[in-house]
């Protein structure tokens, strides 16, 4: 008898929960990250003794002030039934040859990301395997400022300072 005193009372709620539709609410925004790949072929420069590439950002991607650029190289790696499977490693990225160390970095713009072979040796002969078509996948992510980095979050008396409520801690 409870089961059905208590069935009826949850039908009876469900149903009675009905109204008018409220307002539509604002438009949502996009916060899915960008991505794109380029093939490069790096040109050598004598006096830092280094490669670089420029590669433009693309006009249908969109980058802020507060955004950050991760940048990945592909690596084929043999798979286990045979072919190979592509890989992606966040760069920077070194290598150790016998005759130094090379690194794969980068820095960027709004509008540009600059990528940089660098090494501790003359690299000139570099192994073109390191320098011809590199594939880099590019991926900007959205981020915004914080409103206040100067909070200190490790001080109670310092949150406190800030009217937080920290009764439920």
């Amino acid at each position: 008898m409870k089961k059905i005193i208590l069935s009826l009372l949850v039908i009876s709620t469900v149903l009675a929960c009905r109204g008018p539709r409220g307002y539509p609410g604002d438009p949502g925004y996009n916060i899915l990250g960008q991505t794109f790949e380029r093939q490069v072929n790096f040109a050598y420069e004598p006096q830092p003794n280094m490669f670089s590439k420029l590669i433009d950002i693309p006009n249908a991607v969109e980058v802020y002030d507060s955004d950050a650029i991760l940048v990945y190289r592909l690596e084929s790696v043999p798979a286990a039934g045979g072919g190979t499977i592509d890989t992606y490693s966040l760069i920077p990225q070194e290598f150790y040859l016998p005759e130094g160390t090379i690194a794969y970095v980068y820095n960027h713009s709004l509008h540009d990301v600059e990528l940089i072979i660098d090494g501790n040796f003359y690299l000139g002969n570099l192994d073109p395997v390191f320098t011809n078509n590199q594939v880099f996948r590019f991926v900007v992510i959205p981020s915004d400022w914080a409103n206040d980095p100067d909070i200190n979050i490790e001080n109670y008396e310092n949150l406190q300072s800030y009217g937080l409520d920290l009764q439920e801690f």
